[in-house]
């Protein structure tokens, strides 16, 4: 029950991160990315705290033996950078651009827009046919 409360909690407090910066309304991206005209670099200072707390958080978990709510630490054992990696980011790079929602945004965002559901219904066709594919194709 402990990791389903923490899990809640770091829900909430992330939900609550998107809203007070900002950062679920699309126009803030894509004022962002438009350098030459109405650029908005508030998404930077966003970035910036968000690299900043999780380079914290890494060191701090790093210093530990095992997480507090699990038996192991599950981390990736991926480090290279292959076709699936760059298509991936490519495809989420330009979903963002183009929609201004990434994921998280998208769902906190589910209560307040109707094209935030657009988005989150279209995000979870993609995940789905991706895996179809993968299951397909033997790739993981």
């Amino acid at each position: 029950m402990g990791g389903v409360l923490a899990h809640l909690a770091a829900g909430l407090i992330f939900g609550a991160g998107l809203a007070v910066s900002g950062m679920m309304d699309p126009a803030k991206v894509r004022n962002f990315l438009d350098v030459a005209g109405a650029w908005d670099p508030t998404l930077a200072f966003v970035m910036a705290g968000a690299v900043a707390v999780a380079f914290l958080g890494y060191r701090l978990a790093s210093a530990r033996q095992r997480p507090l709510l699990a038996e192991r630490f599950h981390l990736p054992t991926r480090t290279g950078i292959d076709t699936r990696l760059v298509a991936g980011a490519a495809i989420f790079g330009i979903g963002w651009g183009l929609v201004g929602f990434c994921p998280g945004p998208a769902l906190a965002s589910l209560g307040l827009s109707g094209r935030a559901w657009v988005f989150v219904a279209a995000m979870a066709i993609g995940m789905v046919a991706a895996r179809l594919v993968q299951d397909k194709t033997g790739t993981a």
